[in-house]
């Protein structure tokens, strides 16, 4: 995929009009999706039946909050698009703050775990590193992120949606300037070979 020149803002604005205007159909096509060895992946790090205060970064509709209030966590959602914050609220009852992720607004060091499946892909390259700060910077210390972004080359535009894909070297390298240390990676679905894995995971601590 060619690498784009397509500002952050104009990036965000068409992504979020198009999730906006497909949040039904996206709810619907998300809603029973098996992410639990995201899940399971993300919580491993942490001592079993400890609430913990989660971020579902760019959280969509609800449904990974709802999993993890569940589980007697203490999520909080986090998304760009009205539609999905409006959806998320009345399924979970948890707080669910609308920002964009190239304006985030978050409080410092009050994350025990950041969960961002299948969500940084849509910040542009040139914007990533700050993004990864501004989370870096609200989690608490040995603090856990999790994250899932399509396999790939390069970025661009898929229909009304911008993509950033990456292999996991480059991912590392990003989390890494960031201050984050990487202690795990897979790919998925799981059990299936690497050619039909288009899904890269990786886990990375404060």
């Amino acid at each position: 995929m060619a690498r784009s020149t397509t500002t952050g803002n104009e990036v965000e604005t068409l992504t979020l009009n198009h999730y906006n205007k497909n949040a039904e159909a996206f709810w619907q096509g998300t809603k029973d999706h098996d992410v639990t060895q995201n899940y399971a992946a993300f919580l491993a790090p942490f001592p079993l039946n400890q609430p913990l205060d989660i971020l579902d970064f760019g959280c969509g509709p609800g449904r990974d909050v709802a999993y993890f209030k569940a589980l007697g966590h203490r999520p909080v959602g986090l998304d760009g698009s009205d539609v999905f914050c409006d959806m998320a609220r009345q399924y979970t009852g948890c707080p669910i703050l609308q920002q964009t992720f190239l304006k985030l607004d978050l409080p410092p060091q009050a994350f025990d775990g950041i969960f961002a499946n299948a969500s940084l892909f849509h910040v542009p390259s040139q914007e990533l590193p700050r993004v990864l700060a501004d989370l870096h910077a609200a989690l608490r210390p040995n603090g856990i992120l999790f994250l899932s972004i399509p396999r790939g080359d390069g970025e661009g535009w898929s229909g009304e949606r911008y993509g950033h894909y990456m292999q996991v070297e480059t991912c590392s390298l990003f989390l890494t300037a960031a201050g984050f240390s990487v202690f795990k990676h897979y790919y998925r679905p799981e059990g299936k070979p690497l050619h039909e894995q288009p899904w890269l995971a990786i886990v990375a601590s404060r």
